[in-house]
């Protein structure tokens, strides 16, 4: 009951009703629980009014001694009206809420340079996550590099390459910095999917697709893919790391020195 008082009150407050979400790590996350909330509510309301027009119908239409069934057609003006009102709201609610948050994370990406950009190439069954290194070019790649020890074909003997920094099931990322995602995937479609950063993309072979997100906590959280891409889709976790800029520079510092020692 106390649960449930907590929840009343939220709703009456304008809460967003994020009971039994994750934790939101994300800039943008508000926006999407939001939306998820309103749809909640709303659909809370026609489960609520067609559950106490059954109830209704049940009584006023039951079988009682002395009467007999009405079977002549009749004309209500009100469920006509209802219908109307229910399509007007889910318009505004595509238009005015959705697209908006759809169109901010799809269209207005954050500047490259201002940004940590990293390619994550999926595969059966690991996330393949890709950095620049310090000069913040991407080196080339090249498919016949690919083996156990190489995921994403790196050609080390680019010069762009050098300092370029790949690692598997943990993706890194400062906290307050846009990032910049280059998703794509080796064999079959997988679902890219941060769920305390509201993020969730499929990752198609042979397409590349951008999208980028932000963060405003630290923590470790999961990766999952969200498409099942094989027998061993349940074991394709990742792990999310926000550090701190002085935590994610270390890191890199370590990596560059395992690097230069070619370990």
């Amino acid at each position: 009951m106390e649960q449930l008082a907590k929840i009343w009150e939220d709703v009456l407050a304008g809460k967003g009703f994020d009971y039994g979400l994750p934790i939101d790590v994300s800039t943008h996350g508000s926006a999407i629980d939001n939306l998820i909330s309103t749809l909640h509510y709303f659909m809370a309301a026609l489960f609520v009014g067609w559950g106490i027009y059954l109830v209704y119908c049940l009584i006023r239409f039951r079988d009682r001694a002395g009467h007999t069934a009405d079977v002549t057609p009749r004309n209500f003006s009100v469920p006509k009206y209802l219908e109307i009102g229910i399509v007007i709201f889910e318009a505004c609610l595509l238009v005015f809420f959705s697209y908006p948050v759809w169109a901010k994370l799809k269209t207005d990406f954050p500047d490259r340079e201002s940004s940590l950009v990293v390619r994550v190439t999926a595969e059966q069954f690991a996330w393949n996550i890709h950095y620049p290194g310090k000069d913040g070019k991407f080196g080339k790649t090249n498919i016949d590099l690919i083996d156990g020890t190489n995921p994403v074909g790196l050609d080390r003997e680019d010069p762009n390459a050098k300092d370029d920094i790949v690692s598997i099931n943990q993706l890194n990322v400062p906290v307050g910095k846009p990032v910049i995602v280059e998703l794509g995937a080796k064999d079959v479609i997988h679902g890219f999917f941060l769920p305390t950063a509201r993020v969730k993309h499929d990752a198609i072979p042979g397409m590349v697709f951008p999208l980028w997100f932000n963060t405003k906590e630290t923590g470790k959280f999961e990766i999952a893919c969200a498409q099942l891409c094989g027998v061993g889709h349940y074991r394709m976790k990742g792990y999310f790391n926000v550090m701190t800029q002085e935590e994610y520079d270390n890191w890199l510092l370590e990596e560059e020195k395992a690097l230069s020692e070619g370990v």
